[in-house]
């Protein structure tokens, strides 16, 4: 089971999201723990402050280092192995490959960042930053959450049909084919006939084409990096 805590200001906003949808199941079947831990708690001060003016002037506010790390040294206390991130634009851009890598540990602590970033003496603590896109928000609760997604879809007994994560997008550095449902005919418009056809060997090799299609239009970045079969090239 992978047991996850998340550092936050704002600890209440994870509740609605975790105990819906496949989150939520997880929890329920015990595959995934999380808890969410209000930073306030561990600020030094009356006023429970975790946040104050930066040195050297300029805008805004930064996180104080001592509430975060009295936080992260209460949950190493609990959780040796925990794996320690921080969410932050300047991390390492997170993909497929480095969710997997995170599904393996048992346990992760992120740390949410706010205002104009958290004061840089954290870095010590920390294992690993990481970014969930070149963009900016408003704080790191959001990232926590996707990558708590992305990688509770792995962990076993989870989905369904386990088989269903080997072939979706950038598993194997290409984007999913496309996906047809009922009816077979919508406004003109049909499904492929071969989708139709039945024969089990046509539709695979109909996907890995679409696939490798679809990659190389919409993601010529993944596409160039692609070591192509000579199957591959023919399709």
């Amino acid at each position: 089971m992978l047991s996850v805590s998340i550092l936050s200001i704002f600890p209440g906003m994870f509740a609605p999201v975790l105990s819906i949808g496949m989150i939520g199941r997880a929890i329920e079947r015990k595959c995934l723990a999380v808890e969410a831990i209000d930073l306030r708690d561990f600020s030094a001060n009356k006023h429970r402050s975790v946040d104050d003016t930066p040195y050297g002037g300029g805008s805004g506010m930064v996180m104080m280092a001592e509430p975060i790390i009295a936080a992260l040294k209460s949950i190493q206390g609990k959780y040796p192995e925990t794996y320690r991130i921080l969410l932050t634009p300047s991390g390492t851009p997170l993909n497929q490959e480095k969710v997997k890598q995170l599904a393996a540990c048992t346990h992760i602590t992120f740390v949410c960042g706010r205002y104009e970033g958290v004061d840089e003496r954290v870095s010590r603590y920390i294992d690993e930053e990481i970014s969930i896109g070149d963009y900016v928000i408003t704080g790191g609760e959001l990232g926590a959450l996707v990558i708590i997604d992305a990688v509770t879809r792995l962990q076993p007994g989870v989905l369904n049909n386990e088989h269903s994560t080997s072939e979706e997008s950038f598993e194997n550095g290409l984007l999913e084919y496309p996906q047809y449902t009922k009816p077979a005919m919508i406004d003109g418009m049909e499904v492929p006939a071969t989708l139709l056809s039945g024969n089990h060997e046509q539709v695979k090799r109909w996907r890995r084409a679409h696939s490798l299609q679809r990659t190389q239009l919409k993601r010529p970045d993944l596409f160039s990096k692609l070591a192509l079969s000579e199957e591959d090239k023919k399709l």
